[in-house]
């Protein structure tokens, strides 16, 4: 039976997407720039705020120094609005409950910012025992490079053998394949069942219950 298990946050244990797109849309309007419907948001996430504000604006308006204006906007509306909407999906505070009680141990791989990433887990989840809730620094790759889940083994101590990866886009499998780990995709989050298969999932589930039953019965 697995022993340990990393968690993405947004698209996995949360829908964040309102929250991120109206941030995103404010850091656009503020500077002059159109807006994009809170549909499209699921297309532009996955690599962190950076990429998503570069992806959000025009091609000819991607240099550094706009990316930069826009993502202090971004981050002065989202760390007070951050939890506005957002709301755990169904199901995923018992999963967490379930899994606690039999043992396994928790942790949150995120490509979001570090302080917002901490904010919003403590927020939702106050009474999960994370061993670690780990987010996106600035200097440091963000995912599907495996650092942040080797940086989140050496404080659990915990055998790649004994632990499983979960998350709802093919970044998330792939940083679990680069990290030699099991993986789980998830279909309730911002990505395609087509993406996660393509992007290798050990296993695709359909709802929380799902991974506990994975979890429990060893089938990983």
């Amino acid at each position: 039976m697995k022993e340990f298990a990393i968690f993405d946050l947004d698209g996995t244990l949360l829908n964040t997407i309102d929250d991120l797109g109206h941030a995103a849309n404010y850091a656009l309007q503020t500077n002059g720039f159109p807006t994009h419907g809170i549909a499209v948001y699921p297309f532009f996430v996955g690599n962190g705020v950076r990429k998503l504000i570069e992806r959000t604006l025009p091609e000819d308006n991607r240099d550094t120094e706009t990316v930069e204006h826009l993502l202090k906007d971004f981050k002065t509306y989202y760390n007070e609005h951050n939890t506005d909407f957002t709301k755990p999906y169904a199901g995923i505070p018992e999963l967490l409950h379930s899994l606690t009680d039999k043992g396994v141990r928790l942790a949150v791989a995120s490509n979001k910012y570090q302080l917002a990433t901490s904010k919003i887990v403590s927020h939702f989840f106050p009474d999960i025992d994370f061993v670690a809730v780990v987010g996106h620094n600035e200097g440091y790759p963000t995912k599907p490079d495996p650092s942040i889940v080797f940086e989140i083994l050496g404080k659990a101590q915990v055998a790649k053998a004994k632990t499983v990866y979960i998350g709802d886009s093919g970044i998330d499998m792939e940083t679990a394949r680069r990290a030699c780990i099991d993986s789980i995709g998830v279909t309730w989050g911002f990505r395609s069942e087509k993406e996660l298969i393509k992007s290798y999932a050990v296993r695709i589930v359909h709802s929380p219950s799902e991974i506990l039953d994975l979890i429990d019965n060893d089938r990983l």
